[in-house]
């Protein structure tokens, strides 16, 4: 009786501490799609260009980079709590940067600080849920990280979006609402118990970027797809407001906000479906939505249509879904088990490039061309990837099934998920 109620207890703890990390997950997430919908506000009020916008924008990327590679597998040697607080502690550092801001510097500083934040919390954070999982949901806990991270973002423009238009204090109030969640954060993260077993002696070190030659084949064209989701997801948060604004028309910036939300949230729902879809379609599956919500893009421009922009929206934002978790589900399937942290480091890397460096060349395009024809040439250029990712997985999955008479189960059927260590990797029994 008394083994079955402290059976009861754990699992009280143990479902607690989970709904906790993955509410702080998206309270830390909400802070770097924040500046989404003020960025009008700091180009009128700092005389900013379209050029200087997009590279604000990547500073954060720079942090998440940064992040990565240095603090990528930290959490098993220090710990996964005190991780996830040093993350929530440099969110809140990037809040008081924005709040007491006068001057591009400490937009930058807080762009940076957010990113650094974001690069720690990501791998932690995803580790800590997987521990945490009740058994019940251990299958989905990878989704759930996945989600988390997603809906954070959605959520940063949404709140950021209401709060910039119904409020006073546009550059500033946002800030210090999300100030106050992270602190109210703080609390409950620290009461959590460790899940990781911190090493005697700590050898701090930089997370290896590499890749394996049997997952070279793999890596390129789902790092082609996923990146060009991520350009998309680049594209929405630092360069769509102005299209939202000057072409179409609208300059609500809960409209703005919406929007920015209705694609994290179809990001987040193509995580979740891809789960359905045979596994060797899922790549092509997202590879289309991706081309569908870029043609759709391109065509809300000379249509000046909110509405062909919401399609564009959902299409684009499933596409990336798809892509991101399939790919790399596929990498890491295909990764050595002792390898798999270096693999999945490499590919996101590749992936925070791709929402930094292209956006600030949108940047230059829009400043040298005007955002109508920007909108355009982006839409054109980042197909191109996608329709050569497309074409080199497809001819990959018809030359195993010419070799083997059908897609071998490892490649594609495994159940694959993020590692319980270091940045992501693979646990057996989670699916992704």
């Amino acid at each position: 009786m008394k083994n079955s109620k402290k059976e009861g207890v754990d699992r009280l703890r143990s479902t607690t501490a989970f709904v906790v990390v993955a509410l702080a997950f998206m309270v830390n997430m909400m802070g770097t799609t924040l500046p989404t919908t003020i960025y009008r506000s700091y180009q009128l009020q700092y005389n900013l260009t379209s050029t200087t916008i997009t590279e604000l924008y990547a500073f954060g990327a720079v942090g998440v980079l940064g992040a990565l590679v240095v603090a990528g597998n930290w959490s098993d040697q220090l710990g996964r709590r005190p991780m996830l607080l040093v993350g929530l502690y440099i969110a809140a550092a990037s809040a008081v940067a924005f709040l007491f801001s006068h001057s591009l510097f400490g937009l930058m500083l807080g762009r940076l600080l957010s990113g650094i934040s974001t690069g720690i919390f990501t791998g932690t954070a995803t580790a800590a849920l997987i521990e945490f999982a009740p058994p019940a949901w251990l299958r989905q806990a990878a989704f759930v990280a996945t989600a988390s991270n997603m809906l954070g973002m959605g959520l940063g423009s949404i709140l950021s979006g209401m709060l910039v238009e119904v409020l006073p204090w546009p550059m500033r109030l946002p800030y210090a609402v999300h100030l106050l969640l992270v602190c109210a954060a703080i609390p409950a993260v620290w009461r959590l118990p460790e899940t990781a077993r911190p090493f005697v002696r700590t050898k701090l070190r930089l997370q290896p970027i590499s890749l394996p030659r049997e997952v070279r084949g793999a890596f390129v064209p789902a790092a082609m797809a996923a990146g060009a989701g991520f350009v998309v997801v680049g594209f929405f948060a630092a360069v769509a407001p102005r299209l939202i604004w000057s072409v179409l028309g609208y300059r609500s910036g809960i409209t703005v906000g919406a929007i920015i939300f209705l694609l994290f949230l179809s990001s987040a729902f193509g995580q979740r479906v891809q789960t359905k879809i045979p596994a060797p379609r899922r790549q092509p599956a997202g590879c289309g939505g991706l081309i569908a919500g870029l043609s759709c893009i391109a065509l809300c421009v000379p249509e000046g249509s909110l509405d062909v922009l919401l399609i564009a929206t959902v299409l684009a934002g499933m596409g990336q879904g798809i892509s991101f978790r399939a790919g790399l589900g596929d990498i890491t399937a295909k990764s050595p088990a002792n390898r798999r942290a270096e693999v999945t480091s490499s590919f996101f890397v590749a992936l925070y490039v791709a929402i930094s460096v292209p956006v600030i060349g949108i940047g230059f395009a829009v400043q040298l061309a005007g955002i109508q024809r920007a909108t355009i040439l982006f839409a054109g250029l980042t197909i191109a990837p996608v329709l050569v990712a497309l074409y080199l997985i497809l001819r990959r999955d018809d030359r195993m099934i010419g070799e083997t008479g059908a897609v071998k189960a490892d490649s594609t059927g495994r159940r694959n998920t993020f590692d319980r260590g270091g940045v992501y990797g693979t646990t057996s029994g989670v699916d992704v």
